[in-house]
């Protein structure tokens, strides 16, 4: 009979156990979640276009960031996220960008390079017919005279110092007369006072294979007036360039 007792209070002490190894675990706290991940850091990209421009000129900046709170660029100030903006620097400029977030700072540059325009193009050169006209002067006379008048000569030694200085202009010395006399009186009174600019410009220094001559008369006016003031105007040598 003892035998059976033992049994039985072996097997209440085995389920007591149990429950008490039960009970205990039960009793364990459960682990601490893990922690949150740290934030993520800021991006930042910063673009120039063109990176090349001349003085005066635009370009545009362009920028990007991510995860960040506070963004600015030197010499711009505080800006969006992610944008673009016009700026026209004056000297050869590097843009900072500094884009701040929860967690922590990017930087971003862009080099802009002001160059200084070439100087324009030099006026064309004017051509020698065109310097012939704008240097060479006609050479007035007096009524029925041939002969040099003391106020022409200023005009007629300019003549003869740009004609010296370029050698390759030949030309042709024309006589004119006013409407006053015969056709054939003033063609050779126009023959005369062609023949005289051309002996004053060969003594001083002219080529004479350069100097033709001819005689108009009063057939080719410059003014038609029948007057003294117009008449001044027709008598005269007057030059032309032979190209």
């Amino acid at each position: 009979m003892k035998q059976p007792k033992l049994k039985w209070a072996m097997l209440v002490f085995a389920l007591g156990a149990v429950m008490m190894l039960g009970a205990c675990k039960k009793k364990v706290a459960p682990p601490p979640p893990p922690p949150p991940p740290p934030p993520a850091a800021p991006t930042a990209s910063l673009t120039a276009n063109p990176n090349t421009i001349e003085k005066g000129q635009s370009t545009s900046l362009t920028w990007q960031t991510t995860n960040a709170t506070d963004v600015s660029i030197d010499g711009i100030g505080a800006v969006q996220a992610s944008g673009s903006q016009q700026v026209t620097p004056a000297d050869s400029t590097t843009y900072h960008l500094m884009a701040k977030g929860a967690g922590g700072t990017q930087e971003a540059t862009a080099r802009v390079t002001v160059t200084t325009p070439p100087p324009p193009p030099p006026p064309p050169s004017a051509t020698e017919e065109e310097l012939f006209a704008q240097n060479v002067r006609d050479v007035f006379f007096d009524y029925d005279k041939s002969d040099i008048r003391a106020d022409q000569q200023a005009a007629l030694q300019g003549d003869i110092d740009f004609l010296k200085q370029h050698p390759n202009i030949n030309f042709t010395v024309q006589g004119h007369c006013d409407e006053r006399g015969s056709t054939e009186y003033n063609l050779a009174l126009g023959d005369s006072r062609a023949g005289a600019v051309k002996n004053a410009l060969v003594q001083g220094g002219v080529a004479a294979s350069r100097i033709k001559t001819i005689s108009y008369g009063k057939e080719k006016p410059f003014c038609t007036e029948s007057n003294e003031e117009c008449w001044q105007q027709n008598r005269r040598g007057h030059f032309v360039y032979q190209k």
